[in-house]
């Protein structure tokens, strides 16, 4: 398991559907952004594309419970999470931008 993988354990959510998140650290994994180009049937994407998220959220964003969110939305909410989760990475060394 990668480092990254590694690290969503104990961590916040950062998806944050809002009135769906359960805000339970227990339950983060890291949840990937099917992009097109790096993923396919059986492959995921890679790790950096992957979000800390809460079984809530990820329930959601996976489309296996509708809370009635279209796709964008869904994409949206995990690609913020993306991004958030970006941030907490680089600021734990776990990745590096080049700087």
């Amino acid at each position: 398991m990668s480092a990254i993988r590694q690290s969503a354990k104990g961590k916040p959510c950062m998806v944050r559907i809002a009135g769906i998140c359960n805000h339970n650290p227990e339950t983060t994994i890291l949840a990937h952004y099917r992009l097109p180009e790096t993923c396919g049937t059986g492959i995921k994407p890679p790790d950096y594309l992957g979000a800390w998220c809460c079984s809530s959220c990820h329930d959601v964003v996976d489309g296996r419970v509708d809370v009635g969110l279209s796709q964008e939305e869904r994409d949206l909410a995990l690609a913020e999470g993306v991004m958030r989760t970006l941030v907490r990475l680089h600021e734990q060394n776990l990745i590096n931008f080049g700087e």
